[in-house]
């Protein structure tokens, strides 16, 4: 309980940094936030009237307090381009990314763990060799440049992948809850189904390459370690299978230290989606916070800035809280 009180404590002091800086950044690099949000062709007592109904005559301390209030409440703001509040928007735009994210760390785990066990069971070998370099690679190819690739191959030259969006126009469903996935399966139709795993695959895919060989990368250096210990040279000596030894005694012990890095590769692909949503014109959080720079949306920014810092702090206090879990050593240092 110490550890867990202990480490929410500094999960919610970063959350409340992440805010003030925000807060400063919304009030200090925009000259003046009430003619951001009157427009440019507003008027002088447009623009004062706008000033008086956002609170800006205020002393800033009053903001930032009047600010907190608002961010306890579940407020956002508006944002300066669609008028709209901003929580509105992000639980449209959300579900989209987490879904990416969600598929892309699951696919890069089913492929990632299976290939650092066989590369460290096969270290020096040829085997060891092309899968070191599958990771390399993964890791060096740049998101744009991948995601260009294969929509060139899957979609234009073979079409059998759509080249872009979330479902084709004719696909509709009765009350979404923004996974698409699910929503599909609640459908009840095979041919929504299949749709939107067809405009998921490209996607998936790009987001899932990096966190791919990372994993690669941090399971078999993990692993090489711990099959060095003297309990599996005793379990080889006593003869014990060796896919056994692999994936029953030495994985589990490998996958400790490694965990907390391997589960922040989903709140990098959250942070890092907006490349994959602006190529393949996904309707997610990245392509919402790219549009929302584009046209010096401050309130847009702060608010995504803040969401993504929620989602690293989140799930990088469940890390922490699984590995102490796992390995008591943490809990105690």
């Amino acid at each position: 309980m110490r550890y867990l009180l202990r480490r929410a404590g500094t999960s919610l002091v970063v959350i409340l940094g992440v805010v003030t800086i925000t807060f400063v950044v919304s009030r200090v690099v925009p000259s003046d936030p009430a003619s951001l949000y009157a427009g440019p062709r507003a008027r002088p007592a447009q623009v004062e009237q706008v000033r008086q109904d956002l609170k800006l005559d205020d002393p800033v301390l009053t903001q930032y307090v009047s600010y907190l209030g608002d961010l306890t409440r579940g407020d956002l703001g508006i944002s300066f381009a669609t008028r709209r509040p901003i929580l509105g928007d992000l639980r449209s735009f959300l579900p989209a990314t987490l879904e990416l994210a969600l598929l892309a760390t699951a696919l890069s785990m089913a492929i990632g763990i299976p290939l650092g066990v066989l590369a460290s069971s096969r270290r020096g070998k040829p085997k060891d060799s092309v899968v070191r370099l599958f990771a390399v690679t993964s890791v060096s190819v740049p998101v744009f440049w991948s995601a260009l690739i294969l929509q060139l191959f899957f979609a234009s030259k073979l079409g059998w992948l759509p080249l872009s969006g979330r479902t084709s126009s004719n696909v509709e469903f009765g009350e979404p809850t923004g996974f698409f996935v699910i929503d599909s399966i609640l459908s009840g139709s095979p041919s929504n189904v299949w749709d939107v795993v067809r405009h998921l695959a490209l996607p998936v895919t790009v987001m899932a390459a990096y966190p791919t060989g990372l994993t690669v990368r941090l399971i078999r250096g993990s692993m090489l370690e711990v099959l060095g210990e003297p309990y599996i040279e005793a379990a080889r000596v006593g003869q014990i299978p060796e896919r056994t030894i692999l994936y029953q005694l030495a994985l589990k012990n490998a996958l400790a230290p490694a965990l907390t890095i391997l589960g922040l590769t989903f709140a990098y692909s959250v942070s890092s989606a907006f490349l994959v949503e602006a190529v393949f014109n996904w309707p997610g959080l990245g392509k919402y916070l790219t549009d929302a720079i584009v046209r010096v949306d401050f309130p847009v920014i702060t608010a995504a800035t803040l969401v993504i810092t929620v989602i690293y702090v989140v799930v990088n206090l469940a890390l922490d809280l699984v590995h102490a879990k796992i390995d008591p050593r943490v809990e105690l240092s």
